[in-house]
């Protein structure tokens, strides 16, 4: 596919470089163009993989792939996104056809190093493969063996991951989001995939024990803070908390949940990506004892009443939140519901033995109050014909904008106004058709 796409590159490249008035914008086409022929063909990348005893290996099957998915996943995972039972589960129930499912394995002599689970799909008439979940995990990696990663130095991971991304055929564009630029200790192992873009963060909280977490990250007003929006709570009336085991309550939680998402999303004018993607069903169908997902389901009652719920997931010793939502009454907000929810889950998580608490990427109050680690997460674009190109200039250039805008405040207040007033509009259009 690369090579036959070449010469028209090329073409363009050089009718680009005679004109007298090239744009800023159609100078960096040119320069797309020269660093597609710099590059070389996806024969090239097997032939040097080859040399340095690299080969590949690419499945449709996820079953195919799971030894050695779990043996790479011994070590610890990064995200719920690498996890094997979490991706299976998430293309038996978004019905990804299996010409879909593309999952890659790189070894060096033999032995597995690193493995791809990537999705081929069309967006917006672009073909590009991707990671399965997209937006609904804090971040993304390639399975790895790090410490045979780290030994293939720069040049040898250079031409694992070319001869990796050589063996995909059939779309313009790889683009594989948040990906955190260090696995443990181990930093720039990615580096050579692609070109990154660093925009967004990933807050976690590390400690030893709750102990450990109250003594760094809470002052003493912090403490008067948080006891004084607990007493209005209480005030209201018997407060509860507890993680929910029971099956049919634990489905009756996530629809209150979802419901509460629902009326947050409508108040902020933000499309509600789980209904509107159809995304529910997922996270019920990992609630089944039988689907290998450890979610655990935290929920703060007010009478009881659920007034704030957080759906997290459990890989080894680390904790995930995926989900968090609470009551919008403005009596009980006056109780901060969901800052008195997640202070019990942090000291649950961390009173339960967790090493780790991920809150995901983005910036907020509660992450800046309770994180102690913050991993930059990076958008890695590998381009395979000159519309990729095009297509990574475009997307870069509004992955900067939209981390200006956000944090900006006032842009981000103004567009979310202009946002509202657009979500009003539509819906009065489509309500006078009707």
């Amino acid at each position: 596919m690369l090579r036959r796409s070449l010469p028209a590159g090329d073409r363009l490249a050089s009718k680009l470089a005679k004109g007298s008035r090239l744009t800023a914008n159609t100078q960096a086409i040119a320069r797309a163009m020269d660093d597609i022929a710099s590059q070389g063909s996806a024969a090239d990348a097997a032939a040097m993989g080859a040399r340095v005893g690299i080969s590949v290996r690419v499945t449709n099957r996820i079953e195919d792939v799971e030894a050695i998915w779990r043996s790479l996943s011994a070590a610890g995972l990064e995200s719920p996104g690498q996890s094997y039972d979490f991706i299976r589960l998430w293309v038996t129930d978004r019905q990804i056809p299996v010409s879909a499912q593309h999952y890659v394995v790189g070894e060096v002599d033999g032995v597995p190093v690193a493995l791809l689970p990537l999705h081929l799909k069309r967006v917006h008439g672009v073909r590009l493969y991707t990671w399965f979940p997209g937006p609904h995990a804090g971040c993304y990696a390639p399975l790895t063996d790090v410490r045979r990663l780290q030994e293939l130095g720069t040049s040898g991971r250079s031409a694992l991951w070319r001869s990796m991304i050589g063996a995909l055929k059939g779309a313009d564009l790889v683009y594989l989001r948040s990906m955190p630029d260090r696995i443990g200790e181990a930093e720039g192992l990615f580096d050579e995939l692609g070109k990154a873009l660093e925009v967004e963060t990933l807050y976690r909280a590390r400690f030893s024990s709750w102990e450990h977490c109250d003594r760094e990250q809470r002052s003493r007003s912090r403490r008067k803070h948080d006891r004084q929006q607990g007493d209005r709570l209480a005030a209201l009336g018997e407060v509860g908390f507890d993680v929910v085991c029971d099956l049919a309550e634990a489905h009756a939680v996530l629809d209150t949940m979802f419901a509460q998402r629902s009326a947050r999303f409508r108040a902020q004018g933000i499309r509600d990506i789980f209904v509107c993607d159809n995304i529910t069903s997922f996270y019920h169908a990992a609630l089944d004892p039988n689907s290998g997902v450890d979610v655990r389901l935290h929920v703060l009652r007010l009478e009881g009443q659920i007034v704030a719920a957080r759906y997290n997931i459990v890989v080894g010793d680390r904790m995930f939140c995926l989900i968090s939502s609470m009551s919008d009454c403005s009596l009980i907000q006056s109780g901060s519901p969901g800052k008195q929810c997640l202070l019990r889950v942090v000291q649950s998580v961390f009173d339960e033995g967790m090493s780790v608490f991920d809150m995901g990427a983005g910036f907020t109050d509660e992450k800046r109050h309770w994180c102690n680690e913050q991993v930059p997460l990076r958008q890695h674009y590998v381009p395979l014909t000159p519309l990729g190109h095009l297509v990574m200039l475009g997307h870069s250039h509004f992955q900067r904008l939209r981390a200006w805008a956000k944090a900006n405040a006032s842009v981000k207040s103004a567009l979310r106004a202009a946002h509202q007033l657009y979500e009003r509009i539509r819906g009065k259009s489509r309500s006078d058709q009707l």
